[in-house]
This record gives structure tokens, C-alpha cells and sequence, in this order.
């Protein structure tokens, strides 16, 4: 009984890597385990992603990036202006540090903020104010090929350079942009009440992240296909070592082996002629609007991996799958992070916030999606 509770538990905690595992397994009886299978795996990915969690959990850490938040709210005092920064935050810092990272960082930030402001005014913001973080994290995170683990691997995959996927990604991104800004100026333009901010933020050691600049920096490098991936990860990981070797606790492995179930999978039925046939037709000249619908039911880094098996018309499936983020709860990994960061802070929240955040979501995608059929 002990071990069943915990297989249910891992489930439930675990959803998409379970899935995954069971759809490598069951591929596995489809194409028997063989010398290929090492092929299917891009290690290329699973390596910047590895770094990439490594090193900003150590930026984290340091309080580097609530410390930059708390210098600008400083000089905040209308609850507008305070909106716009706090919902700011997370889509433009998403670009750097991920969708993952910035939500992580910026909203319990937030409840803390807004406890400042006290009763009728938290009551009122903490919904809106988080279901917009959540959009803007996953909307700035779609500019960059480092912003979301879905850009990282469609990116390498596609070959473009990072000039061209921010040129690809960059209309919506500024249309998100302009989308939030008036959001926020018609909803944070009912207040007048006024706030003065005085943080309590430090940073760690200086020479710490001097050492994870670095590491970023190498990680940037990569990714431009400047350093090899095997010398940036052996790179990455001395530099964290030296720095703190307890950051490695903190990486996603189970995103990783999320990948590596996927890739296995992916690869196995892509040598099953039948399934792999039906779903290039699927796809065909419906990349975008395929990884959209796919997102909404497997979340967009799963619906990344499974249909970049199947294309080479990476640019639709790109915009697809960076758009299919909004939507459903599950639609983006991330949104889930805020839903449940929520929950902690006030679980009676939680179904008026699934209201908010699915309206919210759907107005998005359909204006994005309408400015993708205008510009494709």
C-alpha cells in the first residue's frame, strides 16, 4: 500500500514526466531498444538546459534579481506605477532568466508588496495583478531562444541564428507588450491609493555572482553556437561548483528526464511509418495552429518535442507552441508555478483565479493569433 501511495503521489506531483515515461515505454514494444536509440536523444538541449537552471538558481539565490525589483519600486507611489513594474518584471525578465524563474522570483515578491498596501486594495489586486504576471512571463519569455525550454530546443533544432528567432518571435511580443500596457492602464487607473516601497532585499556575495555572470555569459555564448555545448557544461558546472555546490539540488532533473522520455519516444515512432505518416499530414501547413491545439492538452515544451518530430517547418511551430502557452491552466508548465504559489498564499482563491486567468489567457491567444494570420 506504502509504495502504491507513492507511485500516486509521484503521479500527481509529476503528471507530464509520468506521461512521458509511459508513452517511452509503450513506444519501446513498438521498436525494441537498440544502438538508435542513443541517436534520438539531443544532448545538446538537455546540457544549456542543465546550465541554464544551474546558474539561475544561483542568481536567485543571491537575491540579485529581488534586489534590481525592490531598487525599481522604490520610487513607485501610485498603484498603477506599481502595477506596471511588478507585471513588467516577469515579461521582461523572462527573456533572460525564463518563464520558470521569473514567476518563481517575482510573485511571492509581489504578496509581499501588495501586503504593504493592506485589506481591500491586496484583496482586490492579487488575482489580476498574478494572472497578468503569469501572461506576461510566458509572453516575454516566446522573444528569446533561452526564454522557455521549448525555444531552446526549437531553436537549435531549426538552425536559425538568434537574430532571426527574435526576429521571427518579435511582433507579438511587442503587440503582448502593448496588450498588457493597457490592461494596466484601465485597471490599475481605478486606485488612487499611493504606496511607499522600502525594500529589505540583500545581495549575496558579490564574487558569487560575478562567477554566475560568467557562467551566463558562457551559456549565452552557446547557445549562439560560439562554444560547444560539452565545453560550456563542463565550464558551467566547475564555475557553480566553486561558487555553491548546493545550486545543483535546485535544477529541474525531472524536466530533464521529461526531455529524454520524449526524445525516446518521438524517436521510436517516428520509425513507425504509420503513425509517423498520419501526423506529418496533421501537421502539414498547420504547424502553428496544431501546436497551439496541442498545447492546451500536453502543455507547449511536450507539444515542442512531439511535433518538431514531424516537421521541418519550424517557424509556424515555433509561434505555435510559444503561443499555445496561453490558454489552459496547463497549456504552459509555468502558469502552473503561479497557480499554485496562489494557492499557498490563499487557497479560497484559487477557483475566482482559474476564472480570471482562462478569461484573461483566451483574449490573448485570440488577438495573437489574429495578428499571426495577419503576418504569416
Amino acid at each position: 500500500m506504502k509504495i502504491i501511495k507513492k507511485i500516486t503521489a509521484f503521479i500527481k506531483s509529476e503528471t507530464v514526466l509520468s506521461a512521458a515515461m509511459v508513452l517511452a515505454i509503450i513506444s519501446a514494444f513498438f521498436i525494441k531498444p537498440d544502438a538508435e536509440y542513443i541517436g534520438y536523444i539531443d544532448f545538446r538541449t538537455l546540457s544549456l538546459l542543465f546550465c541554464l537552471m544551474a546558474v539561475m538558481a544561483g542568481l536567485q539565490k543571491t537575491g540579485v534579481f529581488s534586489t534590481l525589483a525592490e531598487k525599481m519600486l522604490r520610487r513607485v507611489h501610485g498603484i498603477k506605477s506599481l502595477i506596471f513594474i511588478l507585471v513588467m518584471l516577469c515579461f521582461f525578465f523572462s527573456m533572460l532568466i525564463t518563464n520558470d524563474v521569473a514567476l518563481i522570483t517575482f510573485v511571492p515578491f509581489t504578496f509581499t508588496v501588495l501586503d504593504m498596501i493592506g485589506g481591500s486594495e491586496k484583496k482586490r489586486l492579487i488575482i489580476p495583478v498574478v494572472v497578468m504576471q503569469t501572461i506576461a512571463a510566458n509572453l516575454g519569455s516566446m522573444l528569446t531562444p533561452i526564454g522557455n525550454p521549448q525555444n531552446l530546443y526549437l531553436h537549435g533544432l531549426s538552425g536559425m541564428n538568434i537574430g532571426e528567432f527574435i526576429t521571427l518571435m518579435l511582433p507579438y511580443a511587442a503587440v503582448s507588450f502593448l496588450l498588457l500596457a493597457v490592461w494596466i492602464f484601465f485597471f490599475g487607473g481605478k486606485s488612487k491609493a499611493e504606496i511607499s516601497f522600502n525594500g529589505s532585499a540583500r545581495l549575496g556575495e558579490k564574487k558569487k555572482i560575478a562567477v554566475y555572470a560568467a557562467a551566463f555569459i558562457v551559456c549565452l555564448l552557446t547557445v549562439a553556437r560560439i562554444v560547444d555545448y560539452k565545453i560550456a557544461l563542463i565550464i558551467v558546472i566547475a564555475l557553480t561548483a566553486a561558487a555553491d555546490y548546493t545550486i545543483f539540488a535546485s535544477v529541474d532533473y525531472t524536466l530533464l528526464l521529461t526531455f529524454i522520455a520524449f526524445f525516446i519516444f518521438i524517436g521510436n515512432m517516428g520509425r513507425v511509418s504509420a503513425f509517423g505518416g498520419f501526423l506529418e499530414n496533421v501537421i502539414e501547413n498547420r504547424e502553428c495552429i496544431t501546436g497551439v491545439l496541442s498545447s492546451q492538452i500536453i502543455s507547449n515544451v511536450p507539444a515542442a518535442l512531439l511535433l518538431s518530430g514531424f516537421t521541418d517547418n519550424f517557424k509556424p511551430l515555433i509561434v505555435g507552441v510559444n503561443l499555445g502557452g496561453l490558454g489552459t491552466l496547463i497549456a504552459s508548465m509555468a502558469s502552473l508555478i503561479s497557480f499554485k504559489l496562489l494557492g499557498r498564499e490563499n487557497k479560497a482563491l484559487r477557483g475566482a483565479y482559474l476564472i480570471y486567468f482562462t478569461v484573461s489567457n483566451i483574449i490573448f491567444l485570440i488577438i495573437l493569433l489574429m495578428i499571426y494570420l495577419l503576418i504569416k
